[in-house]
């Protein structure tokens, strides 16, 4: 009986359960019932099917285009920002349950409101990590990797979505006026480290979106410039990281960027969006447009760029007529709308996630400042780093010493609570700065501060201050005082202009001024100087590094950055950081520097938002074709301030034992290396693989990056093998002719190198016939013949 009474009480224990578990679901429409799309656990395509028909053409086309932004004296959004700052968001369709997503930028951490009410103590700060090229010259993906993860936290805990990061637009001019916000010259190093940035942001449950798709490569008239470019320059150079990132790291999202490419919009490309990313690549996520790009919300629609932003009421009126009047299928608007839904569905907004507005800043200030240590390039040394001795008496000019500059400008910066400077940094550390030259510096820009025009809006670049004038009598003076001498040279540049060449990439006359007076001072007094770039981009720097002592590239490192560079300089960092990208003894040895940014077309029209120019009508030919960077320099001989991949250390390293898995390639091979500290400090290497291909029916670069590492902490003595691995992609060029991925039979060369320049060692291999890896669409196609730069070898 007792047996029998224990069974009856199971089985309504199991009931109670289940009409618990049928009861207890989230009713988002009310009906009474656990519809497909309201399971979690359903299938998500499930989900997706069972959602959409139950949405009004009304509805599809109002959840195809965003609620507009809310820019306070420009812009009036649909409804109220749901957290204040964002740069977006998406219908809500409460009938069904169907929340508003939120989208944020941006590259270097979250960008939103820090303060909301004036009343109240809450405050809504971001961590600004280090901006993307300093990123990718850490070259360690495990690490950037971590960095997203701290981005993606403040994401989630903060309320939003999607972050609108990370950009990974190829370094093609020094001039870019985003460059900051993109790691690099080299599509292999930029698809890579946009991949961990995207492992590391979704790990939390929240999405990205890789941005500018495609050749966004400058600022001037960007929303209205037609990039003209080859099939292989595009395929080998501007889509080969976006084609890492996507299949390596499954980014929620993609977005599309302002220009034409040969052609159209990016936004209303099909070859683009459809042929390319979706069909060649297997992207299954979501495309939307960049603010306010394109022209035509149709063709956006029918191109499969599947949301507007922000979004106009405009471009949903446009939408609606255009499935009434049939001019627009239903079908291809439903086809984008299930992408949409199925991004909203796997939302924190869709979970309910019950965001904290409290991520722990303290520790991704400590993971900013470790990352902006580890990619600060030392790019000469004399022997005067690291300072070790106790009581250095340090004398610091230039206004960036005083001012760090953490990040550029735009929809790339942050609104962090703080900028470590240089000199706060020197000073936490216990090594005060020369007071009265401080005290001198501080009043000259707190004046000049007073004197800057206020920004209009977020992506306004204020002009510099310019460099307090500096005597040769002030020198000598502090020459006698100081032990040692810190110069900093800063630059920022930022949305919606590039940079211009006089005063910027290169130095101010009062910046040269300063850096002679200053050397001639103290290297008279027998006393060593030390230059600190604080820059977000490239500048020249063979006409005055001769007469500096050590040459240190901080980039702009985060709200971290005085502290990270201050490791740096005392030597509790040994610097293991790699350039991303080249630097040129000057402008004009750049490729693209003949034709960048292009030209405006005679007589064409101009795009405005109210009283702000958008651009004009231009276009600009690529005629460097696949020559961009490193490639460049090292095919046709031209020297090189700083190569790609340059950096030197606090120690030395050695390169041995070099094996190949096999001296005939059979679809991967594997490449092994040992590497020793033989100095006596410890510290990291980079090793980079270039690989030298035949270049005998088809045109090469002398070499291509297509792998590398980073050793672990390595102690005096202490050795790592490193072991890489090319495959049959890598071995590939493409062949316009043919609409393939090919990789030509000859003997292939593996470059085991400290730089593009510095190759440590050398091996071999043979690919017995050739292997056609890939064919493609014939697509993206320019209407013209590119003269495009050339060596004369092999079919171009």
């Amino acid at each position: 009986m007792k047996i029998l009474t224990h069974s009856i009480l199971l089985l309504l224990l199991f009931a109670t359960c289940c009409v618990q578990a049928q009861t207890t679901f989230q009713d988002l429409n009310k009906n009474g019932k656990k519809d497909i799309y309201e399971d979690p656990t359903a299938p998500l395509s499930d989900r997706v099917d069972d959602l959409l028909p139950r949405l009004s053409l009304d509805e599809k086309a109002g959840i195809s285009v965003g609620m507009g932004m809310n820019l306070p004296g420009f812009l009036q959004g649909e409804n109220k920002d749901k957290v204040p700052g964002a740069a977006g968001s998406t219908l809500d369709i409460p009938s069904l349950g169907i929340p508003s997503v939120v989208l944020a930028d941006g590259p270097a951490g979250l960008r939103i409101q820090p303060v909301r009410d004036s009343a109240s103590s809450k405050t809504y700060y971001c961590t600004a990590f280090p901006i993307a090229t300093l990123l990718a010259s850490t070259w360690d993906t495990e690490l950037t990797e971590k960095v997203g993860a701290a981005m993606g936290e403040e994401v989630k805990e903060y309320g939003v979505d999607i972050l609108l990061a990370p950009g990974m637009n190829i370094h093609r001019n020094p001039l870019g006026g985003r460059n900051f916000e993109y790691f690099s010259e080299d599509p292999f190093l930029s698809g890579h480290m946009s991949a961990a940035i995207v492992k590391g942001v979704q790990s939390n449950g929240a999405g990205t979106s890789i941005k500018h798709f495609v050749a966004n490569n400058q600022e001037t008239n960007r929303m209205m410039v037609n990039t003209i470019a080859g099939e292989r320059a595009l395929r080998e150079i501007y889509l080969r990281g976006f084609e890492i990132a996507v299949k390596e790291a499954k980014p929620w999202t993609v977005m599309s960027s302002y220009n034409k490419l040969n052609g159209p919009y990016t936004s209303q490309n099909g070859e683009l969006l459809n042929t390319i990313l979706r069909n060649e690549w297997g992207f299954k996520g979501l495309v939307m447009s960049d603010w306010f790009g394109g022209e035509d919300a149709v063709a956006q629609m029918k191109a499969g760029n599947d949301l507007l932003m922000p979004g106009t009421p405009a471009q949903k009126q446009s939408i609606l007529e255009a499935v009434r009047n049939g001019t627009l299928d239903e079908a291809v608007l439903d086809a984008n709308v299930k992408r949409i839904l199925a991004l909203v569905l796997q939302s924190p907004a869709s979970q309910a996630y019950p965001y904290s507005d409290a991520p722990d800043l303290d520790a991704h200030a400590r993971l900013a400042r470790q990352a902006a240590a580890e990619g600060i390039v030392l790019l000469k040394n004399n022997g005067v780093l690291p300072l070790t001795k106790p009581g250095v008496k340090i004398a610091t000019f230039g206004n960036g010493s005083y001012e760090f500059i953490a990040g550029g400008t735009g929809s790339g910066d942050v609104n962090e609570a703080y900028t470590i400077s240089l000199v706060e940094g020197l000073e936490k550390a216990g090594y005060p700065v020369e007071a009265g030259l401080k005290a001198v510096y501080e009043k000259y820009i707190a004046a000049e501060k007073a004197r800057q025009p206020k920004k209009r809006w977020f992506f306004d670049v204020l002009p510099p201050l310019p460099e307090m004038p500096l005597d040769a009598a002030t020198a000598n003076e502090k020459a006698k005082e100081a032990d040692v001498a810190f110069v900093t040279i800063g630059r920022n540049s930022g949305e919606g202009q590039d940079r211009a060449e006089a005063g910027d990439f290169y130095l101010t006359d009062a910046e040269k001024n300063m850096i002679a007076t200053v050397s001639d001072a103290f290297h008279a007094a027998g006393k060593r100087v030390v230059l600190l770039l604080n820059t977000g981009n490239v500048i020249e720097t063979s006409s005055w590094s001769g007469g500096a002592d050590a040459v240190v590239l901080a980039w702009q490192g985060g709200q971290e950055a005085g502290y990270a560079l201050t490791d740096v300089i005392l030597g509790k960092v040994n610097p293991s950081g790699k350039l991303p990208t080249t630097f040129p003894i000057s402008y004009d040895d750049t490729p693209s520097a003949k034709n960048f940014p292009g030209v405006e077309i005679p007589g064409g029209k101009e795009k405005r938002m109210g009283p702000i120019s958008m651009g004009k009508e231009s276009e600009v030919v690529y005629e460097e074709g696949i020559y961009v960077g490193y490639r460049y320099f090292n095919t046709f001989g031209k020297k090189t301030a700083y190569p790609f991949g340059f950096g030197l250390s606090y120690t030395q390293f050695s390169y041995d034992n070099l094996v190949l898995g096999s001296r005939k390639f059979d679809g991967t091979l594997s490449v092994s290396v040992d590497v020793t500290n033989t100095g006596e400090t410890p510290g990291k290497e980079v090793v980079q693989l270039y690989l030298s291909a035949p270049g005998k029916s088809l045109e090469k670069p002398v070499m291509e990056l297509k792998a590398f590492a980073k050793t672990k902490l390595l102690e005096p003595g202490g050795h790592q093998t490193l072991r890489l691995t090319i495959g049959e992609k890598d071995l590939a060029s493409f062949d316009a002719s043919r609409s393939a991925w090919v990789a030509e039979a000859g003997n292939y060369t593996v470059n085991i190198a400290a730089s593009s320049e510095d190759i440590k060692l050398k091996g071999g291999f043979t690919l017995p016939n050739e292997i056609v890896v890939e064919k493609v669409h014939k697509v993206l196609v320019p209407d013209r013949k590119i003269e495009e730069l050339s060596t004369g070898k092999g079919q171009h």
